[in-house]
């Protein structure tokens, strides 16, 4: 029974060390994100993690926990409109390729004018 605790324990302590890690890497990568901080500040930040992690990590997501929301949301976001760029660019389906399909539907006559500059005006937009 001694050794089922003794493993239970460990286990606990194995993922309060994992989740602690998770926070300093995502504060660590905040810091570093965040451009309207000085380079002195960062420092500042970076040193008392180090020398007193577990209060410091606390101080930070309470102090400017709402900041890293807004800047992951954003990091987020434009990570998103990159690679759906990239998709839109690899796969060949830019406004020029929808533009000319929509031509050659107007040409054989399987839409109208109206449907034809309805497509083109999604395209560009």
């Amino acid at each position: 029974m001694n050794e089922f605790w003794q493993m239970f324990w460990w286990m606990i302590e194995f993922f309060l060390i994992v989740a602690y890690l998770i926070i300093l890497f995502n504060i660590l990568s905040d810091l570093f994100r965040d451009h309207e901080t000085g380079g002195f500040v960062k420092a500042i930040w970076i040193f008392f993690l180090l020398f007193v992690p577990f209060l410091t990590a606390f101080l930070y997501v309470v102090i400017r926990g709402k900041g890293m929301a807004e800047r992951s949301v954003a990091a987020h976001a434009q990570a998103k409109s990159q690679a759906d760029t990239y998709i839109r660019e690899v796969a060949g389906t830019g406004p020029a390729a929808e533009i000319a399909t929509a031509k050659n539907l107007l040409d054989s006559g399987a839409i109208t004018v109206e449907e034809f500059e309805a497509l083109k005006a999604r395209a560009l937009a």
